[in-house]
């Protein structure tokens, strides 16, 4: 059965099999994903700021310590909003169930909107980066990272010993939906190139600031061998913009 990124989630066997990925302790997310968004996102003292696709909002607690104004979550699975909530139970911020491609975004009222593979998730980028646009202030930044387009086009991976090893890419200029399997179920996911992500947000009025490809430091790694395995293929991709009008 072919899910959107939400539906996903909310298979119990998907959602089981997502939370005991996270539990490894040099899984992709906390290795590479968290590191670089860290960077990107800096620093955020008395800003109010939006995450789309917050997932378990773990990362809440962290801006919020770190004296963010205010926290607003959107999801739209409703076992992750349930996460959410529970992590942010007594400590404030505010979790919305929905899904990104629906709410209704406000204008000019975050001075921050970051989103953490959950983009790929979505057919119609283009509406997402204007509305982003849209509920930014004056030189407010958008900070996002997708599966980046290299696995999003691979249709066939080499595996030995349970590790990937190999990955044929195939494809890459024809965007559109893919379906891959994903910890074990079917996921619908959208391949864009890198060329295609730049041009969208440039489209949107958004001047590109920065971008990542998801290279791995040794510091956030127990084994060699997990590292020396991250620096075969770019996983990620992440971009860095702002909002700034004549």
């Amino acid at each position: 059965m072919k899910n959107t990124g939400p539906e996903f989630y909310d298979n119990e066997e998907n959602f089981k099999n997502y939370l005991q990925r996270r539990e490894w302790n040099e899984n992709v997310n906390d290795t590479i994903e968290k590191p670089i968004i860290s960077q990107l996102i800096g620093n955020v003292s008395d800003k109010n700021v939006l995450d789309l696709g917050c997932g378990n909002a773990a990362i809440a607690i962290e801006l919020l310590d770190k004296g963010c104004k205010s926290y607003i979550g959107i999801d739209g699975s409703r076992n992750m909003v349930k996460l959410a909530q529970d992590n942010l139970d007594k400590i404030g911020g505010e979790v919305i169930h929905a899904n990104i491609e629906e709410w209704d975004f406000p204008e000019n009222k975050f001075d921050l909107v970051f989103s953490r593979l959950a983009i790929h998730y979505i057919e119609d980028i283009d509406s997402l980066f204007e509305n982003v646009y849209k509920s930014l202030r004056q030189n407010g930044h958008f900070v996002f990272s997708v599966e980046h387009p290299v696995i999003t086009s691979s249709c066939d991976m080499e595996i030995q010993s349970g590790q990937k090893t190999s990955w044929v890419v195939d494809n890459y200029f024809n965007s559109g939906q893919r379906v891959p399997v994903f910890l074990g179920g079917e996921v619908i996911k959208y391949h864009r190139t890198i060329e295609e992500y730049f041009t969208k947000l440039g489209n949107a009025k958004f001047v590109i600031e920065q971008l990542r490809e998801s290279k791995p430091e040794r510091d956030n790694f127990i084994n060699q061998d997990t590292f020396e395995r991250r620096l075969k293929i770019p996983l990620l991709l992440f971009f860095s913009a702002k909002k700034t009008t004549p």
